[in-house]
């Protein structure tokens, strides 16, 4: 018998928290991330030569390639630089992005607790269970964006340490999911688990 998204409803709601403060322990608190993301040489110059643009809001990419024959294109190809840059519509709200980060996880773990709920009956195995939710949860974490950040040009070590902690995230899920599986080896139905 399946296994309802319903009765994994404190599965979900424990795996989504545990992922959330474990992404905020990895950016606030462990080193890895310090050197993702760089910070302008001459910032100052970079804002007056910017402001008087009036860039509206939106993700850009330069050179613009629309006419990709033209010689102005051709010119700045080869010259470069050539890059994106992502202009916001307001200040960024820490708040907001927090709710949304939240949220985002939460959308991930309940479609991986569907696709285990469809694979897996009551009271399975709790490494069948882990397994299938760990792979799951990979395919959620870590691949999702990752055509997005070739295309966009994120640097490796970007992509890698957000891989690293899709992996965490992943494992974190398993974890939970496979402790509190319906009909698991303890009849404690949806109740956390803590196995030896």
């Amino acid at each position: 018998m399946h296994v309802a998204v319903t009765e994994l409803w404190l599965a979900i709601l424990i795996a989504s928290a545990c992922v959330f403060f474990t992404s905020a322990i990895i950016w606030m608190m462990l080193p890895y991330h310090k050197k993702d993301i760089r910070f302008l040489p001459n910032e100052d110059g970079f804002f007056a030569g910017i402001k008087p643009l009036d860039i509206k809001p939106g993700l850009y990419m330069f050179p613009d390639c629309q006419d990709m024959k033209s010689e102005g294109f051709q010119d700045k190809w080869k010259s470069g630089p050539w890059g994106t840059i992502n202009i916001m519509p307001n200040r960024p709200n820490f708040a907001l992005n927090l709710l949304r980060t939240f949220l985002a996880y939460l959308v991930i773990t309940i479609i991986v607790a569907y696709i285990a709920g469809i694979a897996l009956p009551k009271g399975a195995d709790y490494m069948d269970v882990f397994r299938v939710v760990a792979t799951a949860g990979i395919l959620g974490h870590c691949m999702g964006g990752l055509a997005n950040d070739f295309f966009l040009g994120k640097p490796a070590r970007f992509i890698v340490t957000g891989f690293i902690d899709g992996l965490i995230f992943a494992l974190i899920t398993a974890g939970v999911i496979a402790s509190m599986w319906p009909g698991g080896p303890s009849g404690l139905d949806g109740t956390l688990i803590i196995t030896p």
